[in-house]
């Protein structure tokens, strides 16, 4: 399970990995299930497309292991990247407009069960930002192992979870029964950051990040009818148990958020044990937190994040599993 976070929850993401690989039987593209929310869902394509651990630390490192080309067509404007990684990490200013009345309406409608972070995004207003680059890294790296007839990755699943704009339904590409979607149009949704990024558009419906409902997605598993494994591993890199200390109120505003997405991460670690399946839990530490800093979207921090996670890695998988989190 592969956990939102931005850019640099992506680079700590990779960090673990390195330790968890070794860790496992098997190849991390042979695993049953990979499950990717938000950023996460763009390491889970990669490592489903066959893309390992060194080449996903060189690319973070600014290695190109897959030499993407620009593949989109010309008459395709609308696609062009606005990519700030290479700038301050700030969002583009958005437009000044509602993301989504539809979804508003949607909450205040009985019986009132919808996610009141799905519901709040409803208000923020409409992003501008694009991701076009991301749809020729996933197109490129989907090449590697084919394309199966309704546009997926064959093999063993891959779930990339997003959120419906305007009903507020959460949806799970590559689980059967979703709406039809290409591996890239799915990451593209999962990533669509609400008030950031522009929602994507799949068969005429609006998504945006999968974050929203969900920082892991890690109470799919406690749903009916899902699938019985004997082992979860958690990257969670918008929790933590162990903090850092800062006096910069932005990064104190991060981590009362932080403290909040951890609790509600600890409820869906219990409802997954209470399955009888085995769950480890890998989140940042203090250490981790001090690279990061307050902003998860600021590049020029992506670097320290990876080293310092490769560092970290092994003791933190070493915490987690000595911590015991197995069902009863």
């Amino acid at each position: 399970m592969l956990g939102a976070g931005g850019i640099l929850g992506s680079a700590w993401m990779v960090g673990a990995l390195s330790a968890v690989a070794p860790a496992l039987d098997r190849p991390l593209s042979e695993v049953d299930l990979v499950l990717g929310t938000s950023a996460g869902s763009v390491l889970a394509a990669a490592l489903r497309c066959g893309m390992d651990v060194p080449e996903l630390l060189a690319h973070q490192r600014g290695v190109d292991p897959v030499r993407i080309a620009d593949r989109r067509p010309e008459e395709l404007p609308e696609m062009q990247t606005i990519d700030r990684e290479s700038g301050d990490g700030l969002p583009l200013f958005p437009l000044p407009l509602l993301g989504s009345p539809r979804l508003l309406f949607a909450a205040a409608m009985p019986p009132w069960r919808m996610n009141p972070m799905i519901a709040a995004s409803g208000l923020l207003p409409r992003g501008r930002g694009r991701m076009g680059s991301l749809v020729r890294m996933v197109d490129v790296l989907q090449a590697r192992i084919g394309i199966t007839p309704d546009g997926w990755v064959p093999g063993a699943p891959l779930w990339v979870v997003a959120v419906d704009y305007d009903s507020g339904e959460r949806v799970v590409f590559g689980r059967p029964g979703a709406p039809p979607s290409s591996v890239a149009e799915a990451v593209l949704a999962s990533c669509s950051i609400p008030g950031w990024f522009a929602p994507q558009a799949i068969g005429g419906r609006r998504y945006v990040d999968g974050g929203v409902a969900s920082s892991t997605s890690l109470g799919l598993l406690a749903q009916p009818g899902a699938p019985q494994l004997d082992e979860v591993y958690v990257l969670a890199p918008l929790a933590s148990h162990e903090y850092d200390r800062s006096f910069d109120p932005i990064v104190g505003v991060e981590r009362g958020v932080r403290r909040l997405i951890t609790r509600w991460l600890d409820a869906e670690v219990e409802a997954v044990l209470d399955t009888g399946m085995r769950v480890t839990v890998l989140m940042p530490g203090a250490e981790d937190l001090l690279a990061m800093g307050g902003n998860l979207m600021n590049p020029r921090r992506r670097e320290q994040v990876l080293d310092t996670a490769v560092t970290t890695a092994a003791a933190t998988l070493a915490e987690a599993i000595d911590a015991g989190r197995t069902a009863a």
